[in-house]
């Protein structure tokens, strides 16, 4: 068999074109947490999954700076996809996402 026949087929890259955000929003399947841990690792462990949906609500929707997300836009990113408006504290955290993950 020639060599050619066994490179496989190059695949089409989405990174020139944007990508839109899949609607409706399906959350993923949730778990019970684990018992026995203080009041505050609740809600900052909460606060930190709503933060990483926000991020990539946002990400998906064409706000890839930290500088583009002010406060509003991700309350509305956070009303488009259902969940309830996030504090200035979450937003905060939202944008330290997409800060540190490049």
């Amino acid at each position: 068999m020639p060599a050619a026949a066994l490179k496989p087929k190059p695949t089409q890259s989405t990174a020139k074109r944007p990508v839109l955000l899949d609607l409706p929003y399906a959350p993923v399947e949730k778990r019970p947490l684990p018992p026995g841990r203080p009041r505050e690792w609740y809600i900052t462990h909460n606060r930190r999954l709503k933060a990483m949906r926000l991020a990539i609500a946002l990400l998906d929707s064409g706000v890839y700076m930290p500088g583009q997300a002010r406060n509003e836009t991700i309350r509305s990113a956070a009303q488009l996809i259902g969940v309830h408006p996030p504090s200035d504290t979450t937003c905060h955290m939202v944008r330290a996402l997409m800060r540190y993950s490049r």
